[in-house]
């Protein structure tokens, strides 16, 4: 079995991020056709199952030892399918998921499955899959004969298009075994309605030359060899290069500057080389945009990766790393796009449906999920993305920073009413000892960020979705003394300047707050950076609010009682402890016991107090779900009062996933919320319990 490219070509050295450049759509050398203009995807077909028919047998590229059964201990995946759609599945030998059901997998060698990965790709737009090849002619040939038919019924049966991209990893005799398997076996798929044809030649792709590993030590003689005689057979020939093939550095050989350029076209290897927004950034800006150039000089069409982010490595920040990777290339003027890959579980950077959340994945094992970061992602959310990026690929929709989608189908962003930065995911340079960043977003001024270091020095905001932003409230503690930092208004996606650096007084005798008016257009990460402060040498914020109407000065907000106080609980899972239902933090929260009702969660005021309404919260993200909530009161911790009866309570995203429950204002101290039903899981859930005099 072929190693993995990941484990053949470890990342490249990264540089920090440069100032980004814009630049304009370049003319294609091509015109549009079933690679140039398209979206295309890299198509693995590669998984077997014992008992599925598949020539090679047993587990192939599930297991290490493919004639066993996968398990924790002999596995070659990090992540896993949502198995929902497929007909046919095998039970493995992991622990059941865990929602109790058997962890099963399915086998690429089953039409059924091909037809499934080839409905996806009509459904979700994309336009052309990559047949993977490696070397056909030991045990895996028959096997990967077979799926070059499947894809192409499922093709035929689809309307999409297929070609073979041939992978030479390890080929050692590939410069005269690639003409005999193409000659007398792929070629015939030519004939194929659905075979991929670009400027009206049947495509195909050469992945591996030039890569400077042990792997790939085919002379540059031998390389062009086989370019010029598959363009003797009259195909169009991309080339599957290394990142630096310009350079020849890093990955990429030198003295193989005349293979890349024999190439009609040119697909850089991407994945594996950065892990953050950052780092992609760097790339567009240090290689990618000079390989767009020389391509263009050359008459060859250029089709970098673009790239989901490694799911196991928690690259993906729900959808924005797979966004900004699709944005820059767009923006960038790319002929294609090849998403690196479909189906390559074994890497993590698939974007076929894929398990949601810890229910579907096999207990115990650590195998993240699509919520991983805290956000709730439907198990086609990267399926969702890739419509979006054919579409802005094909001028369908316009060039945009933000991300169109969102991580469950049928949700949209809240409106844009209030502070729109409360409780959102900040970020920071540095923090200085317990002054985090999230301070600055929570609901008081008392606690505040403190960064550490040298000036200068950052905090961004991610509002969630992009907003048409006008003014800011940027606050220090009440009691503070005067002060004046010098603070840059930034969009932290794009690094343009909003508002230019500007000195900005912070007096108590004015509340110790400045406001700053900002142009107005849609933007979703707001970043201050601050060069100076008089009064302390750091960068200091107790509250960033941002509003999106005209008014620079919210109004009063009512106290949250319950914020920070005491909190107990029936039962816990986890981690998932009743502290986090008033901890301010939108997306940590609280599940009781599982299969156990009736739960409840106590909150202690800490002395008895006036209250009248309650606000329950779950996290923003996640999917509608009804609850049965009782609210009872008591002054001394043993006696209740009921305050507000049973009832199902109905938590919306549409609404903010907020419920509000009132009552005749009465004296409590201890206010407890008691769960006797749950439509979404078999648990209480709550991410806030707020408390208000009334």
């Amino acid at each position: 079995m072929p190693l993995t490219r990941r484990a053949l070509l470890s990342a490249a050295a990264l540089t920090p991020a440069a100032t980004l450049l814009t630049t304009g759509r370049a003319d294609a050398a091509s015109a549009p056709g079933d690679v140039v203009g398209k979206i295309s995807v890299g198509y693995q077909g590669w998984f077997a199952c014992a008992g599925d028919g598949a020539p090679i047998g047993g587990w192939w590229h599930w297991s290490r030892d493919r004639f066993q059964p996968p398990s924790p201990s002999n596995t070659t995946i990090v992540s896993w399918p949502d198995m929902r759609d497929y007909t046919h599945a095998y039970p493995t030998a992991y622990p059941n998921l865990g929602n109790g059901a058997v962890a099963t997998l399915f086998s690429s060698y089953d039409q059924q499955t091909v037809d499934t990965h080839f409905g996806w790709m009509r459904t979700y737009g994309i336009d052309t899959a990559a047949l993977q090849r490696f070397n056909p002619m030991g045990d895996e040939g028959p096997t990967r004969d077979a799926m070059a038919q499947k894809v192409r019924t499922a093709a035929e049966a689809t309307g999409r298009k297929f070609y073979i991209m041939y992978d030479v990893s390890g080929w050692s005799s590939m410069q005269n075994e690639i003409k005999t398997d193409w000659s007398s076996k792929m070629s015939a798929h030519t004939a194929s309605s659905s075979y991929a044809r670009q400027n009206g030649k049947p495509v195909v792709c050469i992945w591996g030359f030039g890569f400077n590993d042990e792997n790939h030590t085919f002379t540059p003689a031998a390389c062009l060899d086989v370019i010029t005689w598959f363009k003797a057979q009259g195909c169009y020939v991309i080339g599957g290069v290394p990142t630096y093939w310009r350079e020849g550095k890093n990955d990429s050989r030198a003295g193989y500057l005349d293979v890349y350029h024999a190439f009609n076209m040119i697909s850089p290897w991407m994945v594996g080389r950065t892990g953050d927004l950052d780092g992609l950034d760097w790339f567009y800006t240090n290689v990618n945009t000079a390989d767009q150039a020389d391509c263009n000089a050359r008459g060859i069409d250029y089709q970098p990766c673009v790239l989901p982010g490694d799911l196991s490595a928690g690259h993906r920040r729900h959808g924005d790393f797979y966004w900004r990777s699709i944005y820059n290339m767009v923006r960038l003027g790319a002929q294609g796009l090849y998403v690196s890959m479909f189906d390559e579980f074994n890497e993590g950077n698939q974007i076929a449906k894929t398990a949601e959340t810890q229910a579907s994945v096999p207990a115990g094992t650590g195998i993240r999920a699509l919520d991983e970061d805290g956000t709730r992602c439907d198990a086609d959310y990267y399926l969702r993305i890739t419509t979006d990026a054919g579409k802005m690929l094909k001028g369908q929709i316009a060039l945009t920073s933000v991300r169109p989608t969102q991580p469950q189908a049928g949700t949209q962003p809240p409106p844009a009413t209030g502070d729109l930065a409360a409780g959102k995911a900040v970020s920071a340079s540095s923090a200085n000892g317990g002054f985090p960043a999230s301070n600055a977003v929570d609901a008081g001024t008392s606690s505040y960020w403190e960064s550490s270091g040298a000036f200068p020095q950052w905090i961004q905001v991610d509002l969630g979705a992009a907003y048409a932003v006008k003014s800011l409230v940027l606050r220090l503690p009440s009691g503070w003394e005067r002060r004046t930092q010098t603070i840059t208004v930034l969009d932290g996606s794009t690094g343009a300047t909003l508002v230019a650096s500007a000195g900005y007084v912070f007096d108590p005798a004015s509340g110790n707050q400045v406001s700053i008016a900002l142009p107005g257009v849609n933007i979703r990460n707001i970043r201050l950076s601050v060069t100076a402060n008089t009064g302390w040498p750091a960068a200091q914020l107790a509250q960033l609010q941002a509003f999106a109407d005209n008014t620079t000065t919210p109004p009063p907000v009512p106290s949250d009682l319950a914020r920070g106080k005491s909190a107990t609980s029936s039962g816990y899972v986890q981690t998932y402890t009743p502290g986090n239902a008033v901890d301010g933090d939108a997306n940590s929260y609280w599940e009781s016991t599982n299969n156990a009702f009736p739960q409840w969660l106590q909150v202690d005021l800490g002395a008895a107090t006036s209250v009248g309404r309650a606000v329950l919260k779950l996290p923003p993200s996640w999917g509608a779900r009804t609850q049965t909530v009782a609210i009872s009161g008591s002054t001394n911790g043993s006696a209740f009062t009921t305050l507000a009866a049973a009832s199902g309570r109905t938590f919306d995203p549409g609404a903010g996933n907020a419920v509000t429950v009132s009552w005749t204002p009465a004296q409590a101290r201890y206010l407890r919320v008691t769960v006797t039903g749950n439509t979404g899981w078999p648990a209480a859930q709550l991410s806030a319990v707020e408390l208000y005099a009334g």
